[in-house]
């Protein structure tokens, strides 16, 4: 099942490119009690990095509808006191993106159905993973006020 769903992501990505679609997706900055924020690491795509969860926005929904479904679809997890903190546009792989962050807190635990998500963990904001995406970092720089926003997703 793993090379397939490897195999629909490159083409899909290839495809995008190939047309120019424009898509609107959301990433989640999700954190614990503790103050921990919730990073996830795909089982396809580049899965040695760490990043936030997120996906696509589907016609007609809410970022924050969307944050909440694809947090729930990804990790089970719950969103509480989901608020949106920016939108970027990113042009990574020949693409049009626009990229809402939703920044919120869960009590859960969470757990990963090992198709779609290899692990997803709690991490202090200050102690990232070295594989931490470079955009995962921006926006935890950010958050921290150890950077000011550049307007790169």
């Amino acid at each position: 099942m793993r090379p397939l769903i490897d195999l629909a992501y490159r083409l899909r990505r290839r495809a995008m490119a190939l047309v120019g679609w424009r898509t609107r997706g959301v990433k989640v900055m999700a954190f614990d009690p503790s103050g921990r924020v919730l990073l996830v690491r795909h089982r396809y795509g580049r899965s040695d990095l760490w990043m936030l969860p997120g996906g696509g926005i589907a016609r007609g929904e809410a970022p924050i509808a969307a944050a909440v479904r694809e947090l729930m679809e990804e990790t089970g997890c719950r969103l509480d006191a989901a608020a949106i903190v920016g939108q970027w546009e990113a042009r990574a792989e020949g693409r049009r993106d626009t990229v809402w962050l939703v920044r919120g807190s869960t009590g859960d635990t969470p757990q990963i159905d090992g198709v779609e998500l290899a692990e997803a963990c709690f991490f202090a904001p200050d102690v990232l993973p070295a594989a931490a995406s470079p955009a995962t970092r921006r926006r935890v720089d950010e958050l921290l006020g150890r950077r000011v926003s550049d307007g790169r997703w």
